[in-house]
């Protein structure tokens, strides 16, 4: 089980919680997960990589209820792009028929495992 939180003298994220506590006891580690078609833009490289987390963890039996912590790796990171990533989870959301809400980081890079893919998203979760 996981439970979302926001502390007080946290800021509350519109888009994800500070904190998850799991109860759970079984851990899936999904690797990072990109846009293997390499879309041109961020958008939809952003949608793939999250559906292809969400397909991982419907392999081990979770779903993004279950997320403990992700991390999102942006290419050439400024925060102009932040309309396009949040465009691309909703797009995810309405795809698969739910959101992450758990922790996140999001953290700029110079490149990526080749020089086409914009994105990539690991995911830890947690279940019974």
């Amino acid at each position: 089980m996981i439970t979302l939180i926001n502390p007080d003298g946290l800021p509350e994220i519109d888009v994800y919680h500070q904190v998850a506590v799991a109860t759970g006891t079984k851990t899936i580690y999904v690797a990072g997960q990109v846009d293997w078609d390499a879309a041109p833009d961020l958008t939809t490289q952003v949608e793939r990589a999250y559906v292809n987390v969400h397909t991982a963890l419907k392999a081990a039996g979770a779903t993004f209820a279950d997320l403990v912590k992700l991390t999102v790796y942006v290419v050439g990171w400024t925060p102009d792009k932040m309309p396009q990533l949040l465009d691309g989870i909703a797009k995810a959301a309405a795809r698969v028929g739910e959101t992450p809400r758990s922790p996140a980081s999001m953290i700029g890079v110079a490149t990526l495992d080749v020089p086409e893919h914009l994105v990539e998203i690991e995911a830890i979760a947690v279940i019974d």
